[in-house]
């Protein structure tokens, strides 16, 4: 459900706002990456920390962690609109800008292909873009249809754990409702971990029960952690199968977790993966 947040509660459409707009706050990896693939990203005037695809996008004024806004810094930008993810805060934040005026588009954080392509069309329209929002829809259409292609061939099947973080305490392991999960089964992988939703420390004995074939982590994280050999090491992991026959998948954080434009190839790059281990 889109949720489009405005003084007076104004909604935005084509329709209302003849004219789109000419300075844009982004706020969320995937939207940003979106604008910038539509051809608009000369208008974004600023964007969040986990904002850095393309390039271009990483040298644009920073407003902070998308969970971590700061009214100040969009408010020194003097946006047209704030577009940003469901997932971006903090909520006293979010009533500030509402307080002074600021237009905020606000957009579900994608789980699926689907999610992705609707929010390619409410950006496209919004920011009068709608032929390039129709093509890039359609390359992603392709590039989706050699992801089934792959997954019904059935070899990326393996069981996988997705750690999110694995230094200064346990490592954190995702269960489902989370995007590393969309994108395990997306690319044809199972999540050995079936029994929460969200993340969970991985303890030893959760280690062994779950015994999964693949590591699944960012390449980001894996540095953090100090490289391969010190998150074999780790415990828990150390315990399981993937860590004894060293078996690591790491992806880019945004191209792997941000459901973007990239996610169909994201995923058919981590199919590839998963069927080489």
């Amino acid at each position: 459900m889109i949720r489009i947040l405005a003084i007076l509660f104004v909604f935005i459409s084509a329709a209302a706002h003849a004219d789109a707009p000419k300075k844009i706050v982004s706020v969320g990896g995937a939207l940003t990456e979106t604008i910038y693939a539509l051809g608009a990203g000369d208008l974004v005037v600023g964007s969040d920390t986990t904002s850095y695809y393309p390039p271009a996008a990483a040298s644009t004024p920073k407003v902070g962690y998308q969970r971590a806004l700061s009214a100040e810094g969009i408010l020194s930008l003097s946006p047209d609109i704030v577009i940003l993810s469901e997932e971006s805060g903090p909520p006293n934040v979010l009533e500030q800008l509402k307080s002074a005026g600021v237009t905020m588009l606000v957009l579900d954080a994608g789980r699926s292909i689907g999610d992705v392509k609707e929010n390619i069309k409410i950006l496209s329209e919004t920011l009068d873009k709608q032929k390039e929002g129709d093509s890039l829809i359609a390359g992603i259409s392709k590039a989706e249809a050699d992801l089934k292609v792959a997954v019904a061939a059935g070899k990326a099947e393996r069981s996988v754990i997705f750690i999110l973080q694995h230094s200064g305490g346990a490592p954190m392991v995702a269960g489902s409702k989370t995007a590393a999960d969309s994108i395990i089964k997306l690319a044809g992988a199972k999540n050995a971990v079936t029994g929460y939703e969200g993340y969970k420390p991985l303890s030893p004995e959760a280690a062994t029960s779950l015994a999964p074939e693949i590591l699944l982590v960012t390449t980001q994280g894996l540095e953090q952690s100090g490289g391969k050999a010190s998150l074999l090491a780790a415990p828990g992991v150390s315990l399981t199968p993937a860590a004894k026959n060293g078996r690591i998948v790491a992806m880019d954080a945004l191209l792997l977790l941000g459901f973007g434009p990239r996610t169909a190839e994201a995923a058919l790059e981590l199919n590839r993966q998963l069927t080489h281990q």
